[in-house]
């Protein structure tokens, strides 16, 4: 090994006074050169196995589920068709749980109200599926509030599984993904599936259309009896928890509560049969939260024995095709290579005033049709 040397650049009259020297390096082989200079080879796609998911599902297996959500989740045009096998394949396990939509406006406290809710359950034996829908961030689509780290008690819960999902903006404070998910978690054993929303106030139709039981959380003081005089989101609800009801909040609640029951005697019920009530909780001393249980076990028996429970998801799954085509033809519109051209120059001829937006629309519609004609 040759003698170690210090740099050109040092001191001839002081190199002793120079700590630092050079040493000779690995010389690379020309095996090694033609490796650092090959080019990046994107990875190919690989196979999902689908059965493997099912089985893994079926036998509750929280990281199979977790993989499944994701999938379904997926925006890759490569992800459908596997996605669409897997929620096929695992249809005759689902339908088995009560599915309850909570909602309310931010702050009411409905991340505190299902962990108090989700572990009673749990500790009666239940297994609870919480999908926690957050407000999307509008610069990368992800999630801004992260539910689960809100709900440290319940997610830790063995018996419990945690899934927040960004909005992405979809109306109605949902993921677009939200019933794909609950027919996961049903097959994966969870008999009460709890969705929370982001709480967007009266564009809840969404939830509606998706859930058994539709849960509105209010809370006193916050000016909510005014805006629950709107009807709106009201016609929509089975039952208004006044939650936060516990100290010195109790003589309010009781009184919010009787409120909201005088308005909800006069709305049309949101469920045939069943007269929507108020009821007062506290998510912190847990009271008020078997009483509430107690509620949906009567409500699920009574529409179970009326037919209208089996009549309502049926209808939800006619909701849902249609909602899942009205989806595809924009997507097709927009993917649309006509369409995509033509966009840009219909938007300046609109903006500078020298074409109506009406004809506009008409004319890059014929467009559109136009490309199916041809074919």
């Amino acid at each position: 090994m040759s003698e170690d040397k210090k740099p050109e650049w040092v001191d001839l009259n002081n190199q002793e006074g120079f700590a630092s020297s050079l040493k000779p390096g690995v010389e690379l082989t020309a095996s090694h050169n033609k490796a650092s200079k090959s080019k990046f080879v994107k990875k190919q796609n690989v196979s999902i196995p689908i059965h493997e998911l099912k089985e893994g599902i079926i036998k509750r297996d929280r990281a199979n589920l977790a993989k499944g959500i994701t999938l379904i989740e997926s925006n890759a045009p490569h992800h459908f068709d596997p996605a669409q096998e897997l929620l096929h394949s695992i249809l005759s396990h689902t339908g088995n749980s009560i599915r309850i939509g909570i909602s309310g406006v931010p702050g009411a406290g409905k991340s505190s109200f299902i962990e108090t809710f989700g572990s009673y359950l749990c500790a009666r034996g239940h297994k609870v599926a919480v999908l926690a829908v957050d407000p999307s961030s509008s610069i990368n689509g992800g999630s801004i509030l992260g539910d689960k780290t809100r709900m440290e008690e319940l997610a830790r819960n063995p018996r419990a599984f945690i899934r927040p999902s960004p909005s992405e903006g979809t109306l109605g404070g949902v993921h677009r993904k939200t019933r794909e998910t609950m027919l996961l978690c049903e097959a994966a054993g969870f008999d009460v599936i709890l969705i929370e929303t982001v709480g967007v106030g009266q564009s809840e139709a969404i939830v509606r259309s998706m859930v058994d039981f539709f849960m509105l959380l209010v809370l006193t003081g916050a000016g909510d009896e005014l805006q629950g005089m709107k009807k709106g989101i009201m016609e929509l609800v089975d039952g208004i928890v006044v939650n936060k009801a516990d100290g010195e909040n109790i003589p309010l609640a009781i009184r919010t509560k009787s409120e909201y029951s005088r308005i909800l005697h006069f709305l049309q019920p949101a469920t045939k049969g069943w007269a929507g009530k108020a009821y007062t909780c506290s998510a912190i001393t847990g009271k008020g939260i078997p009483e509430l249980w107690d509620v949906l076990n009567e409500f699920s028996a009574m529409t179970k024995e009326s037919g209208v429970f089996q009549e309502r998801r049926r209808m939800q799954s006619k909701e849902w095709l249609y909602s899942l085509m009205d989806h595809q033809l924009k997507t097709m519109f927009y993917k649309n290579e006509t369409v995509k051209g033509l966009l840009p120059i219909l938007e300046n001829e609109v903006m500078s005033g020298n074409k109506t937006v009406t004809t506009a629309v008409k004319q890059v519609f014929q467009f559109f049709t136009d490309t199916f004609k041809s074919n």
